[in-house]
C-alpha cells in the first residue's frame, strides 16, 4: 500500500463516521481508542515506503496517545506484579533453614 491509498483509505473511514454522526450513530469512543492504532499503522506504512521522519514521528504520536488510554491496565498489571513479588519473598524466607 502507497502512501496515496493510505491516504485515501483514511478519509474514507473518516468521511464515513463524519456521516454516521450525521445521521446520529456515534463513534467518539471508538474512534479515540483505534485512532492510535491508525496513527501507527500510517506511520509503519510511511517508515517502509522511505518517508523515516514522518513514519517515525506518527509511530512515537501514536505510542504515546496509546499509553494513555491504556495507562490504567498498565497499573493493573504493574500491581499484580508487585504482589506476586512480595509473595515470592515471604515464601522464599520461609524456606530457609537458619
Amino acid at each position: 500500500m502507497n502512501g496515496k491509498s493510505a491516504l485515501g483509505v483514511l478519509l474514507v473511514i473518516v468521511g464515513g463516521i463524519a456521516l454516521l454522526n450525521f445521521i446520529g450513530i456515534n463513534f467518539g469512543a471508538v474512534l479515540g481508542f483505534l485512532l492510535p492504532f491508525i496513527l501507527i499503522g500510517l506511520g509503519i506504512v510511511g517508515w517502509v515506503n522511505s518517508k523515516k521522519w514522518i513514519g517515525g514521528i506518527l509511530i512515537v504520536i501514536g505510542a504515546i496517545m496509546l499509553l494513555g488510554k491504556l495507562g490504567g491496565i498498565i497499573m493493573l498489571l504493574l500491581a499484580i506484579g508487585l504482589i506476586v513479588v512480595g509473595i515470592g519473598l515471604f515464601k522464599k524466607d520461609k524456606r530457609r533453614a537458619y
